[in-house]
């Protein structure tokens, strides 16, 4: 049998629930400023807990596989990232919304610049990490290749190459919370917001109840990824089209294909459209959020999946949502609330295709003082045959549609009516 390895001969644990009386001295945040240096860097490291003045870690939900690699030995509790040519490919604001503390409060909208506005607080030997990167790829997905072949995509060698690769900028997001702000938002009070917080964490972060002068929370949750397709410039040009794609991640679709749902189909179809308003000298944008199951998490999702098939009368849209509720105590926890803050980060004050047929991302965009022109619904040929059910309960709670609303609630219902074929 091996020997565990020795991980470190210091066993002294520095308790974070209040201020440190040593090293150097925390950085007061001031949300809101436009001004950097004035509102302050996020600092979230454990290397020096004095520097801290934010609750949480870095790197959200995969801070644990950090202290796996330091349990193991494998990383140095210490290390700070060398940031040498890390900054980003493409470059995005300031716009007037970095500096509304209204407008932004689940992210760090210095989060990509970190390394270019806080140069001298990383001299005097500050750890601040970016919670934001910018860089660019390629995307190659067999239904892009099949839009191209069909004529509904052309091969331009700029945004679509030869080979059918589309040429994106990629944004990733890690959430950065303000308290006082995301409270303000779901119109409740700070203190009631910390506690349920610390309560509801298995008090993972007592500096929720113990620091109030501690305003920035670093959640473990999934962060967001942007795809921003065409002339990044467009996005905030009133002169140029903007065509937006609100998506939250499903797995099992997006990836594997699972028929029971449309998210794939819509997030292909967002893509393409815009792809083409790219293509027509304007710009394109999908967001994508790490909200598996409506932020119920997929294990839930699965569990629904099975009421909903073996109940009686089987999968029916008029019993769609109650299914979810009888499961996960109610119908969806993504918060569309605080979903605007990337559009808002991006600079955006008008969308003229959303690529969405829901009803709550689309009062949270209007709401945040987002114009939205056109709600484009997924065609009823990109609809899986098993997904019918879903698009019809959706239909009847209020999602978008076009047409006529559909009654139909079983499958065999809704093919009866012609609406799946």
């Amino acid at each position: 049998m091996e020997n565990p390895k020795k991980v470190s001969s210091h066993k002294h644990i520095v308790l974070t629930s209040h201020p440190g009386k040593s090293g150097k001295k925390s950085v007061s945040v001031h949300w809101g400023e436009s001004d950097p240096i004035k509102r302050g860097p996020i600092i979230g490291t454990l290397a020096n807990p004095n520097q801290r003045n934010a609750i949480g870690t870095h790197s959200g939900s995969y801070a644990v596989y950090r202290a796996l690699a330091i349990a193991s030995g494998a990383l140095q509790a210490n290390h700070r990232a060398d940031l040498t040519n890390t900054s980003p490919v493409v470059h995005i604001g300031p716009y007037p919304s970095w500096a509304d503390a209204n407008k932004i409060v689940s992210l760090d909208p210095f989060g990509a610049i970190v390394g270019e506005v806080f140069p001298s607080f990383y001299e005097e030997g500050y750890d601040i990490r970016p919670t934001i990167a910018v860089t660019k790829a390629h995307i190659n997905m067999p239904e892009l290749q099949d839009s191209v072949a069909k004529g509904r995509l052309q091969v331009d060698g700029q945004i679509i190459k030869n080979n059918g690769n589309l040429v994106v900028t990629k944004v990733a997001i890690d959430p950065v919370w303000y308290l006082p702000g995301i409270a303000k938002r779901l119109n409740i009070e700070e203190s009631d917001l910390r506690r349920i917080l610390f309560q509801q964490t298995g008090g993972m972060f007592p500096e929720l109840v113990t620091r109030p002068d501690l305003h920035v929370f670093l959640p473990p949750i999934g962060g967001t990824t942007i795809y921003l397709i065409g002339d990044v410039a467009a996005i905030t040009d009133p002169n140029r089209l903007l065509a937006v794609r609100v998506h939250d991640e499903c797995n099992g679709s997006d990836v594997f294909g699972s028929d029971i749902c449309t998210c794939r189909p819509y997030l292909v179809h967002g893509i393409e459209v815009c792809v083409q308003t790219a293509q027509a000298g304007g710009a394109g944008v999908i967001v994508y959020f790490r909200k598996e199951g409506r932020a119920l998490g997929e294990v839930t999702k699965f569990l629904v999946y099975n009421a909903r098939k073996r109940q009686e009368g089987g999968d029916r849209a008029d019993a769609y949502f109650a299914r979810t509720e009888c499961v996960a105590g109610l119908q969806d926890m993504r918060f569309q609330e605080l979903m605007p803050d990337v559009l808002h980060w991006l600079g955006i004050t008008r969308i003229d295709r959303l690529v969405s047929m829901s009803d709550m991302k689309y009062n949270a965009i209007t709401n945040s003082g987002i114009e939205v022109i056109q709600r484009i619904p997924i065609p009823d040929d990109w609809i899986p045959e098993d997904a019918w059910v879903e698009i019809a309960a959706k239909q009847a709670a209020g999602y978008y549609t076009p047409g006529e609303v559909p009654t139909a609630t079983t499958l065999a219902e809704i093919k009866g009516r012609g609406l799946g074929d």
